[in-house]
């Protein structure tokens, strides 16, 4: 693991952005089935694993059963869960994010921390970096997304959790104190109702409470530990950083249209732009990649992937290009019939790209003075000085020829 530099911080507070997608499952089912939207419905058999906010509003919750669910909400509409769906809408949400900010610190499949304190200058600030995020999300991807920021992460989180559904709350510097004290003890991270209870019983209900308790009597209420750690957090005393984990397996890039489009240049047009954008990522990286893959989302929604390993990894727009427009050409047909609202590239297979093996650019008129060369290297040195690469392995053995 890796954490953004820390210097950074010198010329002024961090800025950081919690960016939080919305009912994620239940959001993509809207999102592929106009039947769903605006009804209450749910994700999941036995057990939901998402509800939307329709069915919320009766009470509806993450990891009670079906059963629970009609019994508060008999109307409700339950679809079986769609996982392959939801690691492609979160796959598609994230390249954004890195796109946004290459410090992006995911907590789960619909959640990140985006550090853009760097990008102030050359952007513009927090609020208009998180609103062209939403934007971003709202228009590519097809889903709601919440985004909060601050100065620190537990900032940023609450101010997301506050604005939600799909809202922007950015709290400026100077104005934590006013907008964290007012709210419930229950923002806290780590007060639960068993905590939340105990301080209650000594009067202690808002996070400003807690913030100008004696941290003894805090310690003596929850222990020494949550204690410290409460006050801390009361106080907006959070000084972890953003950490980007592991390099990323694949890059990629997209974009959606409002209706099904079944013009072909307008698609290779899109194909020039999200390559461009992802070939660049490699470079920028010092990566190259084997396997071009290209992503398309027919005008029913309907998905379709097609995908070519190359012979040698490569960072190449031109090459990433040309094999992306061949695989598009090679599913037209379909969408000359269904139409398009989706493309996408990316590619995966990456290493280093200082360990590529080159290979000699030889055609087949280069070959002549090649043979030449081999046969004057072995005339002098012997047959075995310089061999094919299959036969390496080999037994060989000379044989003297036979005078004429």
């Amino acid at each position: 693991m890796c954490s953004m530099d820390g210097a950074r911080a010198r010329d002024g507070p961090r800025r950081i952005l919690h960016a939080d997608l919305d009912a994620f499952y239940a959001s993509v089912e809207q999102r592929d089935d106009p039947r769903l939207r605006g009804i209450p419905m749910a994700v999941g058999g036995g057990v939901v694993l998402a509800a939307s906010y329709e069915a919320r509003r009766f009470g509806v919750r993450t990891a009670m059963t079906g059963r629970q669910a009609r019994a508060l909400c008999p109307h409700i509409r339950i679809v079986d869960a769609r996982m392959s769906a939801y690691s492609e809408a979160s796959e598609a949400v994230f390249e954004i994010f890195r796109d946004t900010s290459p410090a992006v610190e995911p907590l789960s499949i619909d959640e990140a921390f985006i550090d853009v304190t760097g990008l102030l200058r050359l952007v513009g600030p927090d609020t208009e970096i998180a609103a062209r995020l939403r934007a971003r999300v709202a228009r590519e991807v097809g889903l709601p997304l919440s985004v909060g920021g601050g100065s620190t992460k537990f900032l940023a989180k609450v101010a997301s959790a506050v604005s939600k559904p799909d809202g922007l709350l950015v709290v400026p510097d100077g104005e934590e104190a006013a907008f964290l004290h007012p709210l419930p003890v229950g923002r806290l991270w780590g007060v639960g109702p068993v905590t939340e209870q105990r301080l209650a019983e000594v009067g202690i209900r808002t996070v400003g409470e807690v913030a100008r308790l004696d941290p003894a009597v805090l310690k003596a209420r929850v222990g020494v530990a949550a204690g410290a750690h409460l006050a801390a957090l009361a106080n907006n005393r959070d000084p972890r950083p953003v950490e980007v984990g592991r390099r990323r397996r694949s890059v990629g890039s997209q974009r959606s249209f409002r209706v099904g489009s079944h013009d072909r240049a307008g698609a290779e047009q899109v194909l020039v732009e999200v390559t461009d954008r992802v070939a660049r990522r490699l470079r920028d990286g010092h990566r190259v990649a084997r396997t071009v893959t290209v992503r398309l989302r027919y005008g029913d929604f309907a998905k379709a992937t097609r995908s070519r390993t190359l012979p040698e990894s490569t960072c190449s727009t031109d090459l990433i290009l040309a094999t992306a427009k061949e695989l598009l050409a090679g599913v037209w047909p379909v969408v000359e019939r269904r139409g398009l609202t989706k493309v996408g590239v990316a590619v995966s297979g990456l290493s280093s790209d200082d360990a590529v093996q080159l290979t000699l650019p030889f055609t087949a008129a280069d070959w002549g003075p090649v043979d030449g060369a081999m046969d004057e290297i072995r005339d002098r040195f012997g047959l075995r000085a310089v061999t094919r690469a299959t036969l390496v392995d080999r037994q060989t053995f000379e044989v003297p020829l036979l005078p004429d």
